[in-house]
C-alpha cells in the first residue's frame, strides 16, 4: 500500500451519484463481509455482467484488491476518526468507509472525489444519515497521510512489535506470528524479515506463464512479448495484457503458473530415485509417477510434459469430480498422463508401486495471499489445525505409494509451520523408511531457500525473496 500525503477537502461534497466502477468495488467488499465470497471469483463475474472494461474494470480491480489488502491498517484508522465503535457500524457502512479510506490513503484520486464518491455510496448503501457520517469519518481520514496515521494508531513497535505489525502490514496478528516462525525471528528484533515479507503481500504479483515441455519453450512465449523466467527452465513473465491472447496458452501449450510451482515439480524430478526393486528391470526404474491432490492441474500438466519426455506416465488423482476435469483439461494436451476421481487418504492402487510422488496437499493457502487478499480475513488459526490430520495422513499415503527408491514430494502453498515442517516431522519420526533429501540444494539456482530448521533440508519460498507465492517443498526417499 503506497502511502501518498492527502489534505482534507475544502468543503462538504456535494450529492452525487456513485460510479459504476465504485459500485462494482463495494459489491464485492460487501460479498466477502456478508457470505464470504471469493474476491478473486466473484470480481471478473461483475465485471462482465455491468460490462466494465478499461479503465473502468481496472478502477474497479483495484479498488476492491486495495481495500481488501489494507483492511487492517484502515480499520485502525477509521476507529481514531470514528465517534462509534467499528463494532457498532452497520456492515455496507463500514464497507463504504474501507473503501473511501483506500482511495483517500493509497491512491492518486483526489480527496474530494474520494469523499463525494464513498458518501454518494454511503446514501445509497445505508440512508442519508449515513450520509453524513461518512462525510464526517472520510474529512477526518483526509487530515493526513497512510505513515502518519500508522505512527499514530499502531501499537509501539519495540513493546508490541507483532501488534505494530498487524497494523502496519494489515495482516491478522496471528498471521504476523505465523510468519515471524517460519523465517526463525525473535519478536526482541522487531521483525524485519517478517515485515518485508508481510508488505510483499501487498503488491500485486506479476503473472507468470508456463510452457508445457514439449508442446511449447520459453523463447516461444518471449518472442509474444514475455520475459524469461530467472529461474524455472519452463517459466516466461507476462508483460502485460491477457494471458488468454497468447496462442500456446489458448492452445494448451502454456499456461499460468507460479514459478515457485513450477520448481517444486522440477524438483520432484531432479532427485534421483534410487534402483527398483525386484521384478522391474532397469528401463523400469523410473516410469510411474502420481500426483496424488491433482486438482485444478497446474503442477500435473508440468509434470505430464517432463514424464513424456523421459518415457514416463502419470497418474493424476483427485477427490472432487469437478477438480478431476480441470486435470483432464490441463493435461490433455500433454498425453502422458491418466486421470482418476479418487480419495488420496484411501487409494485405490496398489502400494510401493510409484517411482515419483508428489503430494500438493490441501492447505489454508497462507502462501497466495497477494493474489487472494480476502483470504487473511477469512482464515483463522483453527483453520490451519483442522487441516494437519488430512496432510499428515496425505504424506503417509505418498510415502506408502513409492516404491523403494523413490522419491517424494511434500508441498504446501503456505509457510506456516504447523502445515510445513511439523506436518513432515511428525510423520517422518513415526517410520523408519524415509530419507529427507535436501531440497535447496536440487534447486541450486534459486537463492535463500533453506529453512531455518531442521538442517534446512526443506525449501521455502517467499514473494520478498523470489517474487512468488510462499510455496514450501520438503523432498524424501523411500528407503
Amino acid at each position: 500500500m503506497p502511502a501518498r500525503r492527502t489534505a482534507a477537502p475544502a468543503r462538504t461534497p456535494r450529492r452525487s451519484a456513485p460510479t459504476p466502477a465504485r459500485e462494482v468495488a463495494l459489491a464485492v467488499l460487501r460479498a466477502v463481509t456478508d457470505r464470504d465470497a471469493y474476491a478473486n471469483l466473484l470480481l471478473p463475474a461483475l465485471l462482465a455482467e455491468r460490462g466494465l472494461h478499461g479503465r473502468d474494470a481496472a478502477l474497479a480491480t483495484e479498488l476492491a484488491y486495495g481495500t481488501l489488502r489494507g483492511r487492517g491498517s484502515y480499520d485502525a484508522v477509521l476507529a481514531a476518526c470514528s465517534t462509534r465503535a467499528l463494532a457498532d457500524i452497520d456492515p455496507p457502512l463500514l464497507d463504504v468507509l474501507r473503501l473511501g479510506t483506500h482511495q483517500l490513503l493509497a491512491t492518486r484520486i483526489g480527496p474530494y472525489a474520494a469523499v463525494a464518491t464513498s458518501v454518494a455510496l454511503a446514501r445509497e448503501a445505508a440512508g442519508e444519515g449515513a450520509a453524513g457520517f461518512a462525510n464526517a469519518v472520510l474529512r477526518r481520514v483526509a487530515t493526513r497521510d497512510l505513515d502518519s496515521w500508522i505512527a499514530a494508531v499502531a501499537p509501539d513497535r519495540s513493546v508490541d512489535p507483532v501488534g505494530y505489525l498487524a497494523v502496519k502490514t494489515s495482516h491478522p496478528g496471528w498471521i504476523v506470528a505465523a510468519v515471524s516462525e517460519s523465517l526463525g525471528e525473535e519478536p526482541v528484533t522487531g521483525l524485519p524479515l517478517t515485515e518485508a515479507a508481510l508488505a510483499a503481500n501487498g503488491v500485486r504479483p506479476q503473472v507468470t506463464l508456463c510452457a508445457v515441455p514439449g508442446l511449447a519453450a520459453p523463447a516461444d512465449l518471449v518472442a509474444r512479448g514475455s520475459k524469461a523466467a530467472r529461474w524455472s527452465p519452463f517459466g516466461a513473465y507476462l508483460e502485460g495484457g491477457d494471458p488468454a491472447g497468447i496462442p500456446e496458452v489458448r492452445q494448451g501449450r502454456a499456461a499460468v503458473q507460479d514459478e515457485a510451482s513450477q520448481l517444486a515439480a522440477l524438483a520432484l524430478t531432479r532427485a534421483e530415485a534410487g534402483p527398483a526393486g525386484s521384478g522391474r528391470g532397469a528401463q523400469d526404474g523410473d516410469r510411474r509417477w502420481l500426483d496424488l491432490c491433482a486438482g485444478p492441474g497446474g503442477k500435473a500438466r508440468l509434470l505430464a510434459g517432463l514424464a513424456a519426455g523421459r518415457g514416463a506416465r502419470l497418474l493424476a488423482a483427485d477427490v472432487r469430480e469437478h477438480r478431476a476435469r480441470l486435470v483432464r483439461a490441463a493435461t490433455a494436451p500433454v498425453g502422458a498422463a491418466a486421470v482418476v476421481v479418487a480419495d488420496g487418504t484411501r487409494p485405490a492402487w496398489r502400494p510401493a508401486s510409484f517411482d515419483r510422488v508428489i503430494a500438493d496437499v490441501p492447505c489454508s493457502g497462507l502462501g497466495a495471499l497477494r493474489r487472494r487478499p480476502d483470504a487473511r480475513w477469512r482464515k483463522t488459526p483453527a483453520d490451519v489445525a483442522a487441516l494437519g490430520e488430512l496432510q499428515r495422513s496425505l504424506l503417509r499415503t505418498a510415502i506408502n505409494a513409492a516404491r523403494p527408491g523413490g522419491v517424494i514430494a511434500y508441498v504446501t502453498c503456505s509457510p506456516h509451520v504447523a502445515e510445513t515442517r511439523a506436518v513432515v516431522g511428525q510423520v517422518t519420526a513415526a517410520r523408519d523408511d524415509v530419507l529427507v533429501l535436501d531440497a535447496p540444494a536440487l534447486l541450486g539456482e534459486v537463492p535463500d531457500l533453506a529453512c531455518p530448521a531442521p538442517g534446512g533440508r526443506y525449501a521455502q519460498f517467499w514473494p520478498h525473496l523470489h517474487g512468488t507465492d510462499a510455496i514450501f517443498l520438503a523432498l524424501l526417499r523411500k528407503c
